[in-house]
């Protein structure tokens, strides 16, 4: 709104050339997340009194590990709040026309909204455990998956047909293949599925999963502002994608929205994401690894996540399932941490500043290529 406000004012009179200012992606992404973490602290009280008043609490799930609190009827389904802040920065200070942007906030709504309609059917169910079925959930996301994976590939490609299947790794300034569009459609499919159910899995104790995400979206906010500049692109071997400067106001008003929302779900939390939150976020993350073409990054940048996926993956598929048995203590990894008699806190401390140290080797890789 205000983008397109001062662009329509620029030219009119010189009295306006302050408007120049929206121009430059580093003060739109500032004023985006300054504006989405006011909003978080401007409606997160009124939310959670919402929240209690309809009687959304949150089923917690047993796990075999006790908290220091009894988490039962915690306000859930905080992610709407992310979810309404982003919306609202982005409708101030973002530009709308640009692909990037309607990718990213299309994965967003879509994955809140699978997520927000599993918390409902929990809460109706008064059951941790039951809600969409698993099958439901892989299909709904399958199906936003082989849409954007069609865009991505598609005639309409954001990227270009130049660079639409091309796949980059870290540390190598050059593409490594080109895998052509059946084959690298099949892997953003993927890829986005695994990466929304990774964070969805993450998301078990107080704020574990809200912090890693922050570092992960504002690295590749940072990627974006590179790729999305014609001179920095050129001078770091990077592709130069025009207009993905757009991710970085995308990614800012995240990370507003996230710190934000931290104040009320760091221990003991006020409010918990619920799956509307958690499914956003990883589908967030997954599409803007893929219109950044850093998909291959993720297993560095993302790796807590992965590891969590893996672990629960391994005890539910294959040991309890085939096996018969489990194979670590506990799944995923937070709380096999806690089995072995590890504070919460202390673990989602240590899981953060594994999850920060993740980010600033994968930040290492502008430059060591």
């Amino acid at each position: 709104m205000i983008y397109e406000i001062c662009n329509f004012l620029l030219p009119l009179s010189e009295s306006f050339s302050f408007c120049r200012l929206v121009n430059y992606i580093s003060f739109r992404a500032i004023m985006s997340a300054l504006t989405a973490v006011i909003i978080i602290f401007l409606f997160s009280r009124h939310f959670i009194l919402f929240i209690h008043r309809l009687c959304f609490l949150e089923q917690v799930r047993e796990t075999g590990v006790h908290s220091a609190f009894d988490k039962r009827g915690t306000p859930t389904m905080g992610g709407v709040l992310i979810i309404g802040a982003v919306l609202v920065s982005m409708a101030i200070w973002g530009n709308w026309r640009s692909p990037f942007m309607l990718c990213s906030v299309a994965g967003m709504v879509w994955f809140g909204l699978l997520g927000l309609w599993d918390d409902v059917y929990k809460v109706r169910l008064k059951s941790g455990d039951r809600g969409l079925s698993e099958r439901s959930k892989l299909f709904l996301q399958g199906f936003f998956s082989l849409v954007f994976a069609w865009i991505c590939v598609g005639p309409y490609a954001p990227l270009g047909s130049a660079l639409a299947t091309k796949v980059f790794v870290p540390f190598y300034k050059y593409p490594l293949a080109d895998i052509g569009p059946w084959l690298y459609g099949l892997f953003i499919f993927l890829f986005v599925i695994f990466v929304c159910n990774a964070v969805n899995i993450t998301d078990g104790l107080d704020g574990l999963a809200i912090t890693p995400s922050i570092f992960v979206v504002a690295v590749l906010g940072i990627f974006a502002y590179v790729e999305g500049n014609r001179i920095y692109s050129s001078y770091l071997y990077y592709p130069y994608l025009r207009g993905a400067g757009e991710l970085t106001i995308f990614g800012a008003a995240f990370v507003g929205a996230g710190l934000g929302f931290l104040w009320y779900n760091a221990y003991p939390a006020q409010i918990f994401m619920g799956d509307t939150g958690s499914l956003a976020i990883g589908g967030t993350m997954a599409v803007m690894s893929v219109l950044l073409k850093q998909e291959m990054l993720f297993p560095l940048l993302g790796a807590l996540f992965i590891a969590e996926a893996i672990s629960s993956q391994v005890q539910d598929k294959i040991g309890v399932k085939w096996i018969g048995r489990r194979i670590f203590f506990r799944a995923p990894l937070h709380h096999n941490l806690q089995h072995k008699g590890l504070a919460e806190t202390k673990v989602v401390i240590r899981l953060w500043i594994v999850a920060g140290i993740l980010a600033l080797i994968s930040l290492a890789t502008l430059k060591l290529r």
